[in-house]
């Protein structure tokens, strides 16, 4: 525990005080804090390498092609179409509703990270049609996404929680709906409230919203197939894998189509297709120009990369050095209900590694003792009941984190008061909700 504060704190110097690059205050903690508990130098730069590689070999796709739909969603007007519709329906004083439901529903067929990036241009949008502070709806649109990517099969941590405690996945899913609501509620609509004088900074060029003359922008239902298009081929891709045998031969397309980068690319395509006028006169001249555009995008999103790799790196050295673990054991004989115990530990390695989804499965493999030796309480209940502890505190061993703060160009201390507010704000509501629903579940 005294080295990973230690390793904390000397990564916040780093950057708030010596005013390092995250990066490179990231790389630097990263070394450190392997060698300091012990593991060999061979092995830490392996650690450091394996973190960055996992974390982008996920990441560079859907960010690289989701940056790109994103300017090309801004260019065409599509996000200024699907955002004045939103503004028309829930009205522009209820804009962080309409992004939180948004981002939930999104979020339940969507990994965080390509859905943080595909609902970014209409967060920026938003805030530019209604006057709203971009931070202010920023928060709500990332609870919705957070909420089901911690509390809700089909995504892969409670998915795999789910199976190691051979928990009902339809169960799991009804009994986690009444208590994603009241999560979203207190962290994606009234936090909010709270955080309207936090000023975003977001990187020059990332997203540029622009105001087009109503009568030039496409149709609702053309714009919105094109933003979610990727949530539609992730979602089919996983009833695919829910209701088909492992060995259909069609399974393989779903899950190649359904794989976040390859849909972003797929939905990119679509976007040139569908808002790029293929036939017209100005089909060149305005791909010459969107495509400008979006190498512009890409550049601003390179920073950004590079610290959620680094980031990705930290995580891993918590991990294989064994700390997130060794913390996570020293509470297994405090005599806490099972339900407390998994979200109290998912939460101690949470906080130790950074990643929600290591966090939840360390945690499981914990406390899976416990639950067989008490049968009267229910794995769909222990499942979200972890799923809340994976996803509090998250700080500046976390890329979720990083992706917030600088796509919304932030301040350290605004980042804490903002994201790792709203998702302990999550894990705590969560963890009241499984406790009361234990009340009613037989």
């Amino acid at each position: 525990m005294l080295l990973l504060v230690c390793a904390i704190v000397l990564l916040l110097v780093l950057i708030a005080v010596l005013r390092l690059s995250a990066f490179v205050a990231l790389a630097i903690v990263a070394f450190v804090t392997g060698l300091a508990k012990g593991m060999p130098f061979d092995a830490v730069v392996k650690s450091v390498q394996a973190g960055i590689g996992s974390t982008l070999g996920s990441l560079a796709l859907v960010i690289g092609f989701g940056v790109m739909l994103g300017s090309l969603l801004a260019e065409t007007g599509a996000a200024q179409r699907i955002s004045d519709s939103l503004i028309q329906f829930f009205g522009a004083k209820r804009a962080k509703l309409a992004l939180a439901l948004t981002g939930f529903a999104v979020g339940l067929a969507m990994f965080y990270n390509a859905g943080f990036v595909i609902l970014i241009p209409l967060a920026f949008s938003l805030a530019a049609r209604t006057g709203l502070p971009l931070t202010y709806l920023g928060i709500a649109m990332a609870s919705g996404l957070s909420v089901t990517h911690g509390f809700l099969p089909p995504h892969p941590g409670p998915t795999a929680i789910a199976a190691l405690f051979k928990a009902d996945m339809g169960k799991t899913l009804l009994l986690g709906i009444p208590a994603a609501i009241p999560a979203i509620v207190v962290a994606g609509l009234v936090l909010p409230e709270f955080l309207k004088k936090i000023q975003a900074a977001p990187p020059p060029g990332l997203v540029e919203v622009k105001d087009i003359d109503p009568s030039q922008l496409p149709g609702f239902g053309k714009s919105l197939l094109v933003a979610l298009s990727p949530v539609l081929l992730m979602a089919v891709a996983t009833i695919g894998e829910l209701s088909l045998p492992a060995d259909a031969p069609v399974l393989k397309l779903l899950k190649f189509i359904g794989d976040p980068g390859v849909s972003m690319l797929l939905a990119l395509l679509l976007g040139l297709l569908l808002l790029g006028n293929l036939f017209s006169g100005q089909f060149q001249a305005n791909m010459d120009r969107w495509m400008a555009q979006g190498a512009k995008a890409l550049g601003a999103a390179a920073p950004i990369v590079f610290i959620i790799g680094a980031g990705g790196a930290f995580k891993q050295v918590l991990t294989d050095s064994g700390i997130g673990k060794d913390i996570a054991e020293v509470f297994i004989g405090t005599g806490l209900p099972p339900l407390v115990l998994g979200w109290l530990i998912a939460t101690v390695v949470r906080i130790s590694v950074g990643s929600a989804t290591v966090a939840g499965l360390t945690a499981a493999g914990i406390v899976q003792p416990l639950l067989v030796a008490a049968p009267d309480v229910s794995p769909e209940l222990m499942v979200l009941s972890i799923g809340a502890g994976s996803l509090m505190c998250s700080h500046v061993n976390d890329t979720g984190f990083w992706m917030f703060k600088e796509y919304f160009g932030l301040s350290l201390a605004d980042t804490f008061r903002s994201w790792t507010l709203m998702e302990t704000l999550v894990g705590v509501v969560g963890l009241v909700c499984v406790l009361v629903l234990d009340f009613f579940v037989v």
